[in-house]
């Protein structure tokens, strides 16, 4: 079976494909457990110059495209004349075309047109229905054969928004995984300085959908009821800092237990989880969040919120805990329960949970399954 990867997001530095490979790693990843999995694979990705590299035994195309790319801090705009990227699609005559994104729809439709015989599936990156231009996404979309979310509930705003087809076929795949291993919690706690009986994790923003405040609110009720908890929280963008440093400085109590990192190296985010018990994570809303994956991968339990993603990628609750969005009570209760537990017997079950659903062998069978359910017959 032949498939296409196609990245349709220019990227603003305009690094060339050797550059972009290396700091979009997720583009060969994703490709390269597919062909793992028996799947032939190529990439079609946007570009500012023409190139074809091979890496990985995986076959590169990218090609420029003109497009506008939008102020600092934001993605890089879609080419705006995508005809250019569909030529070379139909000149490498996959079966299925994998489009990376949701927002694309003149993408979309340019390859419809020209690979009419192939089937087009479709990966959501965190995406969100549009505010505005509807009919042009429906339009684009029309033609889609499936969707991958990583949680099938992430499909219903798209359908009832009109965007996707009611009918579309949906299929819940992880975006990437991660190498992530577990290897020595004494060794990762002695290096990093994490510790705690539990050592807690939060990885993530401090802002309003993350919902930090939340968790603090957890903690400070819990700490009864703890032997000697600390949570240590790495993070990058932070609007709520100073409402957390608020939270901390009216209870010392709770200050002498939170450890705030700031944002750290991702390479050193491995460390941090496999030195710790529990991961906490507050969200109200996620796409396919890579803290999760991470942490199950380095045998770390998480306790998080009860929406979609989290769903999906705990096996709707069959490893770790899942407690209402905002509500700290519940959270407590559920640390407090957890933190009684054998550490080795839950390390060992999140890393076989992360084994057999979210890793890249899981993610290349998924995908696998995923194209042949779509693929339609020569």
């Amino acid at each position: 079976m032949r498939v296409l990867h196609v990245g349709c997001e220019l990227d603003r530095e305009r690094r060339n494909a050797a550059a972009l490979l290396d700091a979009w790693p997720t583009l060969l990843d994703v490709a390269r457990a597919a062909a793992d999995a028996g799947v032939q694979v190529e990439i079609l990705q946007a570009a500012h110059r023409d190139e074809v590299v091979e890496r990985d035994g995986i076959r590169c195309h990218f090609v420029a495209e003109p497009g506008l790319l939008r102020a600092p801090g934001t993605r890089g705009a879609a080419g705006v004349v995508p005809f250019r990227m569909a030529r070379r699609a139909a000149a490498l005559g996959p079966e299925v075309v994998h489009v990376n994104g949701l927002a694309f729809p003149l993408h979309a439709r340019a390859l419809a047109a020209v690979l009419p015989r192939a089937a087009l599936l479709f990966q959501d990156h965190g995406d969100v229905p549009p505010a505005r231009r509807q009919r042009l996404h429906a339009w684009g979309l029309a033609f889609a054969d499936g969707v991958c979310f990583a949680a099938r509930e992430q499909a219903r705003p798209f359908v009832d928004a009109g965007v996707l087809p009611g009918d579309v076929a949906i299929f819940e795949v992880p975006e990437s995984s991660t190498r992530f291993t577990p290897g020595s919690r004494a060794a990762a706690r002695a290096a990093t300085g994490v510790h705690g009986d539990p050592a807690l994790l939060w990885v993530g923003r401090l802002d309003a959908n993350k919902d930090p405040l939340t968790v603090l609110d957890a903690l400070s009720r819990a700490l009864p009821l703890l032997p000697d908890p600390h949570l240590w929280c790495a993070f990058g963008d932070a609007p709520l800092l100073p409402a957390v440093r608020a939270r901390l400085d009216a209870e010392p109590a709770l200050a002498a237990r939170v450890h705030l990192l700031g944002r750290v190296p991702h390479a050193e985010v491995e460390a941090l989880a496999r030195a710790a018990d529990l991961l906490l994570l507050a969200s109200h809303r996620e796409g396919c969040p890579f803290a999760v994956i991470e942490a199950l991968a380095c045998g770390a339990t998480p306790l998080l919120s009860d929406i979609p993603a989290h769903r999906a990628l705990t096996g709707r609750g069959a490893v770790g805990a899942l407690f209402p969005p905002g509500d700290a009570a519940a959270l407590a209760d559920a640390l407090v329960a957890w933190s009684g537990r054998n550490r080795a017997l839950l390390r060992r079950a999140a890393r076989e949970h992360f084994e057999r659903e979210l890793s890249f062998a899981a993610v290349g069978r998924k995908l696998a399954d995923a194209y042949a359910a779509v693929r339609r017959d020569a």
